[in-house]
């Protein structure tokens, strides 16, 4: 082979290996961005259950408009695998550790992807305000 030859084939594998590289990097950004999106709609849906609970009568077995100090029965009540002993619920996205201070109850959310940082997973926490019904989101990697 001429060295004209043997240039274009190592060129050709540096290119296929940097295309592959590329490749792999876009895989990996694109499973940590599903993941992502993923935890926030399984947040919106235990939100949504949450202001449910808080809006609904304690006759009725909801809150009265009070999450109580028991962040058990919130918990209970948003139904998926929840944990009572660490009060947090979890789904095939990730777990979710619940808290309540006063009027306020906080999901902190813990995917199963790697976050942007490159060595914690992705992570979010949401927090839903009973007496004003407000829910804002915060990504934390």
């Amino acid at each position: 082979m001429g060295t004209q030859q043997i240039l274009l084939i190592v060129l050709s594998v540096i290119i296929v290996g940097i295309a592959v590289a590329v490749g792999i990097t876009m895989f990996n950004a694109q499973a940590t961005n599903a993941n992502r999106q993923a935890m926030i709609g399984d947040m919106n849906n235990f939100a949504a259950s949450a202001l449910a609970y808080y809006k609904t009568p304690a006759t009725h077995g909801g809150g009265g408009n009070s999450w109580t100090s028991e962040v058990d029965n919130v918990g209970t009540w948003l139904g998926y695998d929840y944990d009572t002993s660490t009060n947090t619920l979890s789904t095939d996205n990730g777990s979710y550790a619940l808290s309540i201070a006063s009027d306020v109850l906080t999901i902190t959310g813990t995917g199963n992807e790697i976050g942007n940082d490159g060595s914690n997973e992705v992570g979010a926490t949401m927090t839903i305000t009973g007496s004003t019904s407000s829910i804002s989101t915060s990504i934390t990697n």
